[in-house]
């Protein structure tokens, strides 16, 4: 049933035996594919080209592999593997590249807090991709290569990427400026700067990408601004007031007066945050002569003047140190003369203890004879008068017994003469 120049397919297990007629183009096996691999699969009739991702797949008769062709540059990112955060510089993207299988599905890691555009020239659309996520080309598919500034000063397509990283980094440059005065100085300043964006917002994504050069761009204007402000001024209030000068051309004024916290560009959303103003060195050799011994001068004049208060506040302490060296001679010399007056006085009062001790002792003695000789007197008047009490006592008993018995003889005597009678 089958004409000639008829493909077809036989898919196994099982045994064929062609005929003379047949001839076997090809054996094709399965091909394993992980959920994060694919193939460009492109059918060979209708010419339309698919990418199948994530399942075993088997080419049929009417289907081949296909290779998808993409730029030199970015062939060369994707193979050197290069890091977009740590490795920006130009020596970083000459590393070995590794040969890419141009049938297996494009993909590429965006990195965190970093974004990559992908346009579908099929379709004429751009779509943004966030990080950390793995990013998958379709067969119409192709990254957004970004072409940045790099280097001090600036020199455009120094760095080249497959992502934006969205910040917060910061980008040095160095510019010239020439005062009023034309005083040519060289500034070497520094840039904070981030993405100001949300996820969710289209908008806000689209508009990440709407500058090619973002760098270049953004160290251009903020470059044009500083130079009008210093423009503007002399050298020597520039040298007093650069800080001032070029963060008020930088970020502006508010109603108040006041130097605003950040600066924003509408057209990409990008956000300057901060100023750093790292060197200032004039570029005519004049001028830098010139500053160097106003700087000199300058040197010379604070060391003298410090100098001069440092010798003063010598003088002044070595001063105040006398003069409290001298109050104390005279607060010593009051301490001693106080002693003095306190040991003649204690010994005037030793010599007065000393002598009414005595007195005191002689009539403490005395008194003590004197007590003495009484208590022998009293002590003899009252044995005495025991005595005389002893005797009178006794006499006393002799006269009542007398007068008992003489009571006691008249007694018995009148009893027996009135017996008698």
């Amino acid at each position: 049933d089958r004409a000639p120049g008829n493909l077809w397919m036989i898919r196994g297990p099982c045994e064929f035996i062609p005929s003379v007629e047949m001839e076997i183009i090809d054996r094709r096996k399965a091909m394993p594919l992980d959920e994060n691999e694919g193939i460009y699969v492109r059918d060979i009739k209708t010419g339309k080209v698919r990418a199948v991702v994530g399942q075993t797949y088997v080419l049929n008769q009417d289907e081949e592999l296909w290779d998808k062709p993409l730029p030199e540059q970015i062939e060369k990112l994707l193979s050197a593997e290069v890091d977009p955060v740590a490795d920006r510089t130009a020596r970083a993207h000459n590393k070995e590249a590794k040969a890419r299988l141009k049938h297996k599905v494009v993909s590429y890691r965006v990195p965190h807090n970093a974004a990559a555009q992908i346009y579908d020239y099929k379709a004429k659309r751009a779509r943004v991709v966030f990080g950390p996520d793995l990013v998958m080309l379709a067969p119409d598919e192709h990254f957004t290569q970004l072409s940045l500034s790099g280097g001090k000063p600036k020199r455009p397509n120094c760095i080249r990427s497959l992502c934006l990283l969205l910040g917060p980094d910061f980008m040095t440059d160095i510019i010239t400026v020439e005062t009023s005065d034309h005083a040519r100085l060289a500034l070497q300043l520094s840039y904070n700067w981030h993405f100001e964006h949300s996820n969710d917002s289209a908008d806000h994504a689209s508009a990440l990408f709407a500058v090619p050069d973002f760098v270049g761009d953004a160290c251009k204007a903020l470059a044009s601004r500083i130079r009008g402000a210093v423009a503007a001024v002399p050298f020597d209030d520039f040298h007093r007031n650069s800080a001032r000068i070029i963060r008020t051309s930088v970020f502006g004024l508010d109603e108040n007066m006041k130097v605003k916290d950040h600066f924003k560009f509408a057209a990409n959303r990008l956000v300057i945050t901060n100023v750093d103003i790292q060197s200032v060195e004039p570029v005519d050799q004049r001028t830098r002569d010139s500053l160097q011994k106003s700087v000199q001068l300058a040197i010379e004049i604070t060391t003298n003047s410090q100098e001069a208060t440092a010798r003063h506040e010598a003088e002044r302490l070595e001063q105040q140190a006398k003069g409290k060296l001298e109050r104390q001679k005279i607060h010593d010399e009051a301490e001693a003369e106080k002693a003095r007056t306190e040991l003649l006085k204690l010994q005037s009062l030793s010599a007065a203890v000393e002598s009414t001790g005595q007195a005191t002792a002689e009539a403490q003695s005395r008194a003590e004879s004197l007590k003495i000789e009484g208590q022998v007197l009293w002590s003899r008047r009252n044995s005495k008068q025991k005595l005389k009490t002893i005797e009178a006592e006794n006499e006393l008993k002799r006269i009542n017994d007398a007068r008992k018995g003489e009571l006691d003889y008249i007694g018995s005597t009148n009893s027996l003469e009135i017996q008698k009678a």
